[in-house]
């Protein structure tokens, strides 16, 4: 109400309640309201269909007080002139908020506004989130206790919390009630219930499949279960007062804790992480080393896991951070920051491209090396390339969201035949990577199958014959574009990507027909090349190609 678009508007019920009511959508229904508004939404409407109908517009409130609405604001002064008395009373009984807005108040002025708050203070949440994660991070780092790390929950989140490890020990607790811990750790005499998952707040937020929600002893106790290398590491236990404490800022959090939690117990468990580095540095060689699959090294694999005779795609990832999105930190901690998000970044990679291999019955496999991912998908009769996207989808999807800061720039290549497979493949998808990376910067997707011109032009520019065929032939036209200001190579991709159709050229270089044909008479005349004949078109295509991947 204290944003400038509401200046006009005024609270006919629930004035009282305005501090208390969250906003966290905003949309625009009429009747019927059906299925069509979530909790705590804005309803903006005209009253259009109950303008001469009292009993509907009545039944119309109804509803959006049912869904869980947290206001309903109404346009008046087209189909309804003034709220009737009895809708308004029927808010007051329901403690519900109504607002009257003028008629000339635009709707989409109101929509604006109201999702940059919401935009604004989401981004806010997300922003402290990753300071959070940061700290939790460098305080395993640092050697701190899981005290410490639960001590940083509650400061953030003010909800008690408590860690076991996969003993039932309990290892750290913060303000968490001792009787309940008793009782729900230790089996001691009281009531334990575990809710149905049915029954557990409804939210899109993932981690709340991963929840088990219990009541003891008339508490409320949440447990999260902290997975190390798919093996159970311990416990996080939460005790809110309510659940609607569980926000998905809360979460986010959470999640974040789960990771620092499970990184705690990678450091604590030696033997486990000799494990992990055996099976990284197997990969790492497998990829990077010209060593035949043999009946040895298949044995070898076996032992780690690993079953080499099957056919598998090969994906090869660079992680970058995208400056404008980053953090930036204070000095004093820039020594630490370059470890701490490298080890964090791997550990959530690992964890979601384990979980896209679950979710599509695919045997991965997948290493790290100073910001570059290697993963190996078992490949089967799809097409490489759907195989591939699908299995990406997956892990950016949750990657974006818990790491927004980081681009995935990937190159992608398919099984290949005979004794090499794994190192030609990986051959193959660094090239590609490389190959998108300097034609489309960071954050795309490149298939070795698509890049047969960007390798036959990088081979050809290697040649000295060649590059000087190339300078002989561009450099009157780059001195003349230079001089006079213009952009004659420019005209001519877009001419040759037309096809020399020269109503499209015009229309895509917004240019007179006559200025364009004034254009492509100079490119002739400085080239001394025809753009009619096919091997003057040919050579001058080919000089610009070699000409941009150079400068690319």
């Amino acid at each position: 109400m204290q944003l400038p678009v509401m200046e006009t508007a005024k609270v006919k019920t629930g004035k009282e309640l305005l501090g208390e009511k969250w906003v966290e959508w905003i949309s625009v229904i009429e009747v019927p309201v059906e299925n069509f508004v979530r909790k705590n939404e804005y309803v903006l409407s005209t009253g259009i269909g109950c303008e001469d109908d009292p009993v509907l517009l009545e039944q119309f409130v109804k509803d959006v007080i049912d869904s869980g609405a947290s206001v309903l604001a109404f346009a008046t002064g087209r189909y309804i002139y003034h709220i009737p008395d009895r809708v308004l009373q029927v808010a007051k009984n329901h403690q519900f908020v109504i607002i009257d807005i003028p008629w000339e108040v635009r709707f989409g002025d109101i929509l604006e506004t109201v999702l940059q708050e919401i935009h604004a203070d989401r981004q806010e949440e997300r922003q402290q989130a990753e300071e959070i994660r940061q700290e939790l991070i460098n305080c395993v780092l640092q050697n701190k206790e899981l005290q410490d790390i639960a001590k940083i929950l509650y400061n953030h989140i003010k909800i008690p919390i408590a860690i076991t490890d996969n003993l039932n020990t309990i290892r750290a607790n913060e303000k968490f009630n001792e009787k309940t811990l008793n009782v729900f750790i230790m089996n001691k005499s009281g009531i334990r219930q575990l809710i149905p998952q049915s029954e557990v707040l409804n939210s899109e937020h993932p981690l709340y499949h991963h929840m088990d929600e219990y009541m003891i002893e008339q508490q409320m106790c949440f447990q999260l279960t902290i997975v190390n290398n798919h093996k159970k590491q311990g416990s996080l236990l939460i005790n809110p007062e309510d659940r609607h404490q569980l926000s998905w800022y809360v979460m986010n959090v959470l999640e974040h804790a789960l990771t620092a939690c499970a990184l705690y117990f990678l450091k604590e468990n030696a033997i486990e992480m000799t494990e992990i580095r055996l099976k990284d540095n197997f990969i790492l060689n497998l990829a990077k080393h010209h060593n035949e699959v043999n009946d040895q090294l298949i044995a070898k694999a076996q032992l780690l896991g690993y079953d080499l005779s099957r056919p598998y795609l090969c994906i090869a990832g660079e992680i970058s951070i995208n400056e404008t999105k980053a953090q930036k930190t204070p000095t004093e901690e820039k020594d630490m920051q370059p470890r701490s998000s490298l080890q964090s970044m791997n550990y959530y990679l690992q964890k979601e491209i384990t979980n896209a291999g679950k979710v599509l019955h695919r045997r991965t496999m997948a290493t790290f090396d100073e910001g570059e991912v290697i993963i190996y998908v078992e490949a089967d009769h799809h097409p490489y390339m759907e195989t591939a996207n699908q299995f990406l989808d997956l892990i950016e999807r949750r990657v974006n969201e818990l790491l927004p800061d980081i681009e995935l720039s990937w190159g992608i290549a398919t099984h290949k035949d005979g004794h090499f497979v794994f190192y030609e493949s990986y051959e193959e998808a660094r090239t590609a990577l490389d190959i998108g990376r300097k034609n489309h910067g960071t954050g795309e997707r490149t298939f070795f199958s698509d890049t047969k011109m960007n390798r036959l032009l990088m081979a050809l520019s290697h040649k000295k014959e060649i590059s000087e065929i190339v300078k002989d032939t561009l450099e009157p036209l780059l001195e003349y574009d230079k001089k006079r200001q213009t952009d004659l190579i420019y005209t001519f991709m877009v001419y040759n990507k037309y096809k020399g159709n020269v109503s499209q050229t015009a229309r895509a270089l917004n240019l007179h027909r006559q200025s364009l044909l004034h254009r492509l008479r100079n490119i002739e005349s400085l080239t001394g090349l025809s753009l009619v004949d096919s091997d003057d078109l040919f050579l001058l295509d080919l000089s610009v190609r070699l000409w941009m991947l150079k400068k690319i």
